[in-house]
């Protein structure tokens, strides 16, 4: 959308009103969102502002107390994680949802084993491994990720692991990404590399939700930011309209960032 001055269609994902509570607490309160296909919407907050339980909301694990998800301008009733990565809904959580027995490509292909074509090896249920391989090195050395395909995921190191489920998010998300946290544990060049597949996925029309504390980064990839606080939502700004210091007011609720100062949050 960066350039884009025409008005935007109808979004591909939105909340309306949702609300969610653990026990006495109140994650969201009556949160609103809309998300437009070949957008980054930045998502920030402090620590318990909400941003996670919103993306578990949106993307099926978790299910709202009150309000409506909607897909494609369809209000989907009890929705699942398996329902949403069948309407093209991808995402990364902090915690990877990788499996540490499998290796790189069978977490790369995880609900998406290849068959072979024939009808009885397919009635036999045998899967087309040589394929998966040569198609997950193929993706991996495509996006730059020095992994080997058939490396247990156990022997990976933190970073090597979230850029698996990164590259996993935007091989498969042809249609809305979500990314919580996608940068959280890498270096330098992994961020550099993962803002890079960011603004890549938006240039093919692929709707992209960024949640990030590190405001530097926020500001370089997205195209408009929305600000929870204490479960509620507090701000929606375009980002070429925003500064680090107006952002983490939003957040804080005050004043608290020197012009100028580096910011993450």
């Amino acid at each position: 959308m960066s350039g884009d001055t025409s008005p935007p269609t109808s979004p591909v994902l939105e909340a309306r009103g949702i609300s969610k509570a653990y026990g006495a607490v109140q994650a969201l309160r009556s949160v609103d969102l809309q998300l437009y296909a070949g957008e980054v919407l930045g998502l920030v907050g402090d620590n318990g502002a909400g941003k996670t339980t919103l993306v578990k909301c949106l993307s099926g694990v978790h299910r709202a107390d009150d309000g409506e998800v909607r897909i494609d301008g369809v209000e989907r009733h009890g929705l699942t994680a398996e329902a949403a990565r069948a309407l093209g809904v991808e995402t990364v959580y902090q915690n990877l949802s990788l499996v540490d027995t499998l290796d790189v490509m069978q977490n790369f292909f995880l609900h998406r084993e290849l068959m072979f074509g024939n009808p009885v090896a397919r009635a036999m249920g045998l899967l087309n491994r040589r394929r998966m391989y040569r198609e997950t090195t193929k993706r991996l050395q495509e996006l730059e990720l020095d992994v080997e395909a058939r490396r247990p995921v156990a022997a990976l190191s933190g970073g090597q692991r979230q850029m698996i489920a990164v590259a996993r998010a935007i091989t498969w998300g042809t249609h809305i990404v979500m990314l919580d946290e996608p940068a959280a544990a890498l270096g330098v060049r992994q961020s550099v590399l993962v803002l890079k597949f960011v603004r890549s996925m938006a240039e093919r029309g692929v709707a992209v939700l960024f949640i990030s504390h590190n405001m530097q980064h926020v500001l370089q990839v997205t195209d408009r930011i929305v600000v929870l606080r204490h479960g509620e939502k507090v701000g929606d700004v375009r980002r070429a309209d925003a500064t680090a210091q107006q952002i983490v007011t939003l957040i804080t609720g005050s004043d608290l960032v020197v012009e100028g100062q580096d910011v993450a949050v």
